[in-house]
């Protein structure tokens, strides 16, 4: 049985590549398109052209970034005495939702995981100890996800920088072991940012 015309298996194929699009989202997806205004389509084909060339990593804490740093690290506001230590980019947009948190961030890019090959060397640590020598930083609040991978790199974190004599802590524990920053709800991770312990 013949399936779409070729530019539509195409389509499909390379939108189920991203995450949590099956088959079926994708075909959704296609369709939408077909149906959707010429106009409409091109606007989207250049910002999807437009994100990938103009966001880039931030050159101070590698959040995502339109300019040479980020929304945050160019705000004069934050308190850069704290900076909250997360994995990914998605959880400083998690924390910040919060609107508790009034420092800056160090976003490490991933997390040690022996298993993946993920040693010290393949996230943003060096640039955090960076930071922290250079700056005038009173505390480091390490906000890596609370699992296996989360918590080893939490406690490499906390020996690495206990010689430079910072503040260290973990956040609190109220979010359940196994899950991810992003999927926290505001209230819970709020309290869990407010009860901070020292790691």
């Amino acid at each position: 049985m013949k399936g779409y015309a070729e530019w539509m298996e195409r389509l499909i194929e390379a939108l189920t590549k991203f995450p949590a699009i099956g088959r079926r989202s994708a075909e959704r997806i296609v369709f939408y398109l077909l149906k959707t205004r010429r106009e409409e389509v091109q606007e989207l084909a250049a910002l999807l052209k437009a994100v990938k060339e103009n966001v880039h990593f931030c050159s101070l804490c590698h959040n995502f970034a339109d300019h040479e740093t980020c929304h945050i690290c160019s705000d004069p506001g934050r308190d850069r005495g704290m900076i909250c230590v997360v994995e990914d980019p998605k959880d400083v947009l998690a924390i910040e939702k919060t609107g508790t948190y009034v420092g800056v961030y160090h976003v490490l890019l991933g997390a040690l995981s022996a298993l993946d090959g993920i040693g010290p060397g393949e996230i943003q640590i060096a640039d955090l100890l960076k930071r922290v020598k250079e700056g005038k930083v009173r505390e480091v609040i390490l906000a890596t996800n609370p699992n296996t991978e989360g918590e080893t790199t939490a406690l490499y974190l906390a020996k690495m920088l206990k010689s430079l004599h910072v503040k260290i802590t973990r956040i609190a524990r109220g979010i359940p072991v196994g899950s991810n920053i992003e999927f926290i709800d505001q209230a819970t991770l709020s309290r869990s940012l407010e009860g901070r312990l020292p790691a």
